[in-house]
C-alpha cells in the first residue's frame, strides 16, 4: 500500500525556510502532481518524501508507519530522476536488474521481474542493447523499469520528461498515465509544466514559495481557483486579470477572465486593436490591446478571420468571470 502523510514537514537551510511547514495526505493509488514555478520547493518536497533530504521538523508516515528518520532504501519508494542515471556499459537488461542484484535476488527471479517490466514498458526487443543505442524516450522507460522491478509502495518522478522534445513528452505522458492505470500504484510527479499536471493528475498540489496554495483535481483548480496565484498558473494561455474601474464595477479588486471565455462581438463592452494573431488550425489566439485594461488574450476558433491591426470589440462570457479581493483571494 502507498498512503503517504506529511505532518508539518519543514525544511530550512540555515535561517532560510524552503518548506515552512506542510500538511498533506496522498492516498494509496493516487497520481499526485506537485506543480509550481522554479524555486517553489516542489523537488525539495519530493526529496523529503524520498528521504534524500532530512526534514528540519515534522513527521512523514508511509503506510501508517513513521518513516521520518528512515534512510531512502528502507522507505519502500522508487525514484525516477530527470537524468536517466543509466549505466552506459550495461545492457538494458542489466540496468533494470541492477537493484535486484544489489538486493541479492536469485538470477531466475531477476530474469522474471525484468521480463515482466520490459513487457509492460514495450522494451522486450531492446533488452540486449546499451543506453547509447536507445532514444531518449526508451532510456526514460528503462529508468522507469528499474523502478518497477522494486515493486515500491510509491513511485516518485522528478521532472522526468524535461530532457525530451515536445512530441516525445506527449507520448511519454500517455505512457506514464497508462502505466499508473495498469499498476494502480501511488505516483508522485514533479513538474513546472501545468499542462503535464492537468493531463496526468488525479490530484494537483500547487506550490508557491514552499507553501501549498491549493490542492484539488485538475478541473477543481481550473474552475474554482482559490486565489490569484492558482488562477494565473493553472490554464493555458494564462487567465486575463483586469483591475481598476472595470473590476470595481464587478465588485472586486481584480477581475479574471480566461482567454476561452472572451467573446469577440460587435456588442462587446471593450474596444481594442489586435497586436498579434496566432492561427494554429484548430484555435486562434489574439492579443488585443484595450486602452485602460492592457493587453487581453482571446482564444477563438481556427476559422476566426482576424489579423494584426484590426479594431475589435470584445467582452467576457456571462457567468464565466472570476472575482478576487484585495489580498488576492477568490470572492464568492
Amino acid at each position: 500500500m502507498g498512503k503517504i502523510v506529511l505532518k508539518q514537514i519543514r525544511k530550512s537551510f540555515g535561517e532560510v525556510d524552503v518548506i515552512p511547514g506542510i500538511d498533506l495526505t496522498i492516498e494509496d493509488g493516487e497520481f499526485v502532481v506537485f506543480v509550481g514555478p522554479s524555486g517553489c520547493g516542489k523537488s525539495t518536497l519530493l526529496r523529503l518524501i524520498a528521504g534524500l533530504e532530512d526534514a528540519s521538523s515534522g513527521k512523514t508516515e508511509i503506510d501508517g508507519r513513521d518513516a521520518t528518520n528512515l534512510p531512502p532504501g528502507r522507505r519502500g519508494l522508487a525514484m525516477v530522476f530527470q537524468s536517466y542515471a543509466l549505466y552506459p556499459h550495461m545492457t538494458v537488461r542489466k540496468n533494470i536488474a541492477f537493484p535486484l542484484k544489489m538486493a541479492g535476488m536469485s538470477q531466475a527471479e531477476q530474469d522474471r521481474k525484468v521480463e515482466q517490466a520490459a513487457n509492460v514498458l514495450n522494451l522486450s526487443n531492446y533488452l540486449d542493447r546499451r543506453p547509447a543505442q536507445l532514444s531518449g524516450g526508451q532510456r526514460q522507460r528503462v529508468a522507469i523499469g528499474r523502478a518497477i522491478v522494486r515493486e515500491p509502495a510509491a513511485f516518485l518522478f522528478d521532472e522526468p520528461l524535461s530532457n525530451l522534445d515536445a512530441a516525445l513528452r506527449v507520448t511519454m505522458r500517455q505512457e506514464i498515465s497508462e502505466l499508473h492505470q495498469s499498476l494502480k500504484t501511488t505516483m508522485i510527479y514533479v513538474t513546472h509544466d501545468q499542462v503535464e499536471a492537468m493531463t496526468m493528475a488525479d490530484k494537483i498540489v500547487v506550490l508557491n514559495a514552499g507553501r501549498i496554495e491549493q490542492v484539488g483535481s485538475p478541473l477543481e483548480l481550473y474552475n474554482h481557483p482559490q486565489n490569484l496565484f492558482v488562477a494565473g498558473f493553472i490554464g493555458s494561455p494564462k487567465m486575463n486579470f483586469i483591475t481598476g474601474e472595470v473590476a470595481a464595477q464587478y465588485g472586486c479588486t481584480t477581475l479574471g477572465v480566461r482567454p476561452e471565455h472572451m467573446v469577440v462581438s460587435s456588442g462587446g463592452p471593450w474596444e481594442g486593436v489586435i497586436g498579434l494573431a496566432e492561427h494554429l488550425g484548430s484555435d486562434t489566439f489574439l492579443k488585443v490591446d484595450v486602452p485602460g485594461l492592457g493587453v487581453l488574450t482571446v482564444r477563438g476558433s481556427g476559422e476566426m478571420g482576424l489579423h494584426h491591426g484590426m479594431a475589435v470589440r470584445l467582452g467576457p462570457q456571462e457567468g464565466r468571470l472570476y472575482r478576487f479581493g484585495p489580498e488576492g483571494k477568490a470572492l464568492a
